[in-house]
């Protein structure tokens, strides 16, 4: 026992200097620095950060690189890092409507007030590779635009005028964390998109895709998707209020969906909501779709069975490293486990034989 013990060890050790080996890649190509991704791979590190529940670009880059590219990985190592950091207070609620929007668009009005802003997307471009980027020229960089940029109104605001959207009422009560308590069911709405914005960016666009084909009748407009810099306020005790400690870079999505009305309420839009670090904007319109989904029964309406409608399905399968835990906890060492299944089987097949010869005869 003792020697396999050591084998084992000496076995781990050579597989981490291994692994050291592969993440490295060949020695005569310069080294992939954390800076790098941090400014070159924005998208992946928003992802990590977002679902690492972590704003900070530089971990997030470093975990990127530590993990070779594996986002989960490197969100699992965010996840672990975070939890080894003392919580020294709490910020004031961040105000989205304050949000200096770099890219700010309504599928709803064309003309939305503040105007279109399409800013850095995907959207428009040719799904062509383009081999440029292959010769390492030089980076093409963007027309400066004189254009003030300012506070824009939220286009909810302007159905709101005409009570054509459900209100929100805001609530003064502190929100349940999830990273200090275990996840309880029925959860309220604030756990629910605590759990979804922290959720794997997979499961909930696959949730999300599935209102939209008719497992749940949700079918919503983008009433407004914005992304930009917010300020992040703490109150300071000594001082009595509230100081500027940095800024943050958010995506906002709020979703229209259609209301048929109840024996209480009017016939009106109702909204979704998502809220994610970073440029994450296929995360947020997907949380947005899944928390309009989540809520039908506040809402009055049917429980048409639809997976995206059953919150304890949805909240505890979201979460990419547990299920990567659990996933990948089955590849390491079940050599008991499997030996009594073994033994079990056997046994089974022996009495079964025994029954067919004893029929035989």
């Amino acid at each position: 026992m003792y020697v396999a013990v050591k084998g084992g060890e000496r076995a781990i050790d050579n597989a981490h200097e291994w692994l050291a080996e592969e993440r490295r890649g060949d020695p005569a190509v310069p080294e992939l620095s954390v800076t790098q991704i941090r400014e070159q791979m924005k998208l992946a590190v928003n992802r990590v950060m977002a679902e690492g529940s972590l704003y900070d670009p530089d971990l997030a880059a470093l975990a990127i690189k530590q993990s070779r590219g594996d986002l989960i990985e490197a969100i699992f190592l965010i996840r672990a890092y975070r939890t080894t950091l003392p919580r020294i207070g709490h910020s004031e609620p961040v105000d989205t409507g304050a949000m200096i929007c770099d890219r700010r668009v309504s599928a709803t009005f064309k003309d939305a007030p503040g105007g279109q802003v399409l800013g850095p997307t995907f959207d428009y471009t040719h799904r062509l590779l383009d081999f440029k980027l292959a010769a390492e020229g030089e980076t093409p960089r963007a027309q400066e635009v004189d254009a003030e940029r300012k506070e824009t109104p939220r286009i909810t605001e302007f159905l709101n005028r005409d009570g054509l959207i459900q209100e929100e009422t805001p609530s003064d009560e502190t929100p349940p964390d999830m990273t200090r308590a275990p996840m309880e069911y029925p959860a309220n709405r604030a756990l629910r998109l605590q759990a979804l914005t922290r959720g794997d960016e997979g499961f909930v666009l696959g949730m999300a895709y599935s209102t939209q084909r008719g497992y749940g009748r949700n079918h919503p407009f983008v009433g407004e998707l914005r992304i930009g810099k917010v300020p992040v306020e703490m109150e300071i005790a000594e001082l009595g209020f509230s100081v500027e400690i940095g800024e943050i870079d958010l995506t906002e999505c709020e979703t229209v969906n259609q209301f048929a009305g109840s024996k209480t309420e009017p016939p009106q839009f109702t909204r979704g909501y998502g809220l994610v670090f970073g440029q994450t904007e296929r995360k947020a319109i997907s949380m947005a779709l899944v928390d309009r989904s989540l809520r039908w029964e506040e809402l009055g309406e049917d429980n048409v069975g639809a997976p995206a409608q059953d919150e304890e399905f949805v909240l505890s399968h979201s979460d990419n490293i547990q299920a990567t835990g659990f996933l990948e906890h089955i590849k390491l060492p079940h050599y008991v486990d499997f030996q009594s299944e073994l033994e079990l089987v056997r046994r089974m097949r022996a009495e079964a034989q025994a029954s067919y010869k004893e029929a035989a005869e």
